[in-house]
């Protein structure tokens, strides 16, 4: 259809994390799908899709912000972190942000959530 979109990493998050606190204040679920579509403006299939994913895994954490961080790397460099990203399943982004974090932690450089 038109018009729609993806909801960002975020918003799924405080969506699913609002249907969590919704559920344990003791809505049913049909309460829950409602209250949840009218506060963020969503259909009610959307809200029930956050709630059963509540229903089964509870509050979720806030991803954090992204920005775009572009660096010049050698070729053969390149090839290993993209065919590492295919082997994995997981994005060049991913691979390369777990591999910065893993290398500076090493350094005592800070830990994983930023601190």
């Amino acid at each position: 259809m038109a018009g729609e979109h993806r909801a960002r990493a975020d918003q799924s998050a405080r969506r699913i994390n609002a249907a969590s606190e919704l559920l344990t204040s003791g809505c049913d679920m049909a309460e829950a799908i409602r209250q949840l579509a009218r506060r963020h403006r969503i259909s009610e299939r959307q809200a029930r899709r956050y709630v059963e994913q509540a229903r089964e895994s509870g509050p979720v954490a806030l991803p954090s912000a992204k920005i775009v961080f572009t660096v010049k790397l050698p070729i053969d460099l390149v090839r290993r972190v993209r065919q590492q990203a295919r082997r994995s399943g997981q994005t060049i982004s991913a691979v390369v942000a777990l591999a910065l974090s893993e290398f500076l932690e090493r350094l005592g450089l800070g830990s994983r959530d930023g601190r």
